[in-house]
């Protein structure tokens, strides 16, 4: 069984640093794009719509959120270790990922569900109606979609953050000891 001293001495805990190579972000990035289910069942499964429209395949709304979404991960990490030196670790990585593609997939949950109040409102022919279709819409959109579409999004940016986490970032060199005190003048 392992013992662990120290919470650095964990999994995923050790310091990294960006890759050298300038292939390895956008390779990290187009790996996180193509997260495995979503382009599994898009092949076994061919949507019956591919243009924007009124029945879009949420599949491919899916896929397009994640070509904006996973570059912008990493430019927002990219700015957080330029300020800040965080994240530190391959964990540190995922963490990020998985945080803002909850809060991506729940900001874009709820407003589809405001949307389809409003188109609700727009459609109905009285107060009565309005107010039917607004309590339908958030309890399909708001209260029953909600926590899917934060599961579907926090799954997604696992699988992004994973890409970015063992592809963009290598464990950072061991730390040299100062020894007769000339490196830290």
């Amino acid at each position: 069984m392992a013992r662990f001293d120290t919470l650095d001495d964990l999994p995923g805990r050790s310091p990294v640093i960006w890759r050298r190579t300038r292939a390895a972000i956008p390779l990290a990035a187009l790996a996180g794009v193509m997260w495995p289910p979503l382009i599994l069942t898009l092949l076994i499964w061919p949507p019956q719509n591919w243009m924007p429209g009124r029945e879009i395949d949420w599949r491919l709304v899916v896929l397009f959120v994640g070509l904006i979404a996973v570059p912008a991960g990493f430019w927002s990490i990219r700015r957080e270790r330029d300020r800040r030196g965080r994240p530190g670790s391959r964990l540190g990585v995922v963490w990020r990922f998985m945080l803002y593609g909850g809060l991506v997939a729940a900001a874009m949950q709820t407003l589809l569900a405001l949307s389809m109040m409003v188109f609700g409102w727009i459609a109905s022919g009285d107060i009565g109606q309005g107010v039917g279709a607004t309590e339908t819409t958030l309890l399909i959109y708001g209260v029953a979609g909600l926590p899917v579409a934060i599961l579907v999004g926090v799954s997604y940016a696992l699988w992004a953050g994973l890409c970015a986490a063992f592809i963009a970032f290598a464990p950072a060199p061991e730390k040299v000891k100062d020894r007769l005190g000339v490196i830290g003048r």
